[in-house]
């Protein structure tokens, strides 16, 4: 069968004592590996599903990689002795300057290195998990753009001082991103990384891959299940102002391949609002417009269909906002 697309999970904390939003208790975690095992699920390292997806390679059916925010001292207690009992491979993303200064809740290099022996790869979330896309105070957008520049390089260096990896992947802190943030990780060669929902596949743009968080709220199972047997939509083209913006309520258009969904069955909700106002603008572009303005701060637009050819599984896409004042 045609695998339309991958599944990215997304974790932070495993535990049962930190925050619920961004947690999952040790058992809850099993049961997710283990629901991955008893579906035949094939559990790979992220390297591997992004370097066959940029290859244009089809992955097999029910593909999926796990990877980790922020490097906590859970991981590696709880998650990662889990993870090996499973023989799952998984990513941590981290933040080398938080590592260095020795902050109390994160791992130590000597911790990580451990976990890299056994096969966990380690990645970039920059420097200090600050928000990328915002400007100092009187900055230029040069200055950004070299701020910016200089803190994913200087990152990835520790990160290849410490560990050996070097793999390009950019993790954005809080899943936020705009245009000037994605050209900037295009132009030094790193793939970028988000926390919005959605399948990958060979059609994805690589300045915006998308995860499923699997904590707190979206950890139950009878949805995370729907969601790891989701799809990538096929989509020539994606147009929108910025994903930080002013504009209120926003607005995108995408242009899709159309072979293995119906335009009838195709629906967009918005979070904290309920169903999107839908204009097909031609038979295989949709306009897509919030009914009413949006929160400021983060918000989303989650889109599916579900698939022809594969009967239960739904193709996904999430666009994330981040409505300033």
């Amino acid at each position: 069968m045609r695998a339309h697309g991958a599944v990215i999970l997304q974790y932070h904390h495993v535990s049962e004592t930190l925050p619920a939003v961004t947690s999952v208790s040790s058992e809850t975690f099993i049961k997710h590996m283990q629901y991955l095992k008893d579906h035949h699920f094939t559990v790979v390292p992220l390297n591997e599903l992004i370097s066959s997806l940029q290859s244009g390679k089809e992955l097999t059916d029910k593909t999926v990689a796990i990877t980790f925010d922020d490097g906590y001292k859970n991981n590696y207690e709880q998650a990662a002795p889990i993870l090996e009992k499973f023989g799952y491979p998984y990513t941590i993303f981290v933040n080398p300057k938080l590592i260095d200064e020795g902050k109390s809740y994160v791992m130590t290099w000597q911790q990580l290195k451990a976990l890299s022996k056994k096969g966990a790869l380690i990645s970039n979330h920059t420097q200090t998990h600050n928000y990328m896309h915002l400007k100092q105070q009187g900055e230029t957008d040069a200055q950004w753009q070299a701020r910016t520049k200089n803190d994913i390089l200087a990152a990835q260096k520790r990160i290849k001082e410490e560990i050996g990896h070097d793999y390009k992947y950019v993790a954005y802190p809080y899943g936020e991103f705009n245009n000037s943030l994605q050209a900037l990780v295009k132009s030094i060669g790193f793939v970028g990384i988000g926390q919005h929902s959605g399948a990958v596949g060979i059609h994805s743009d690589f300045t915006r891959l998308p995860r499923f968080p699997a904590s707190g709220f979206y950890s139950k199972l009878d949805t995370l299940s729907t969601k790891l047997a989701s799809q990538a939509f096929t989509i020539k083209a994606l147009n929108y102002s910025d994903s930080v913006t002013n504009e209120n309520p926003p607005s995108l258009s995408i242009q899709f391949d159309m072979q293995d969904f119906h335009k009838s069955q195709f629906a967009c909700y918005v979070s904290g609002i309920g169903q999107a106002d839908l204009n097909w603008t031609s038979k295989d572009t949709v306009q897509i417009i919030s009914p009413a303005k949006l929160k400021s701060g983060r918000s989303r637009f989650n889109c599916t269909a579900p698939s022809i050819e594969k009967k239960g599984s739904y193709y996904w896409f999430s666009q994330p906002w981040v409505i300033t004042p």
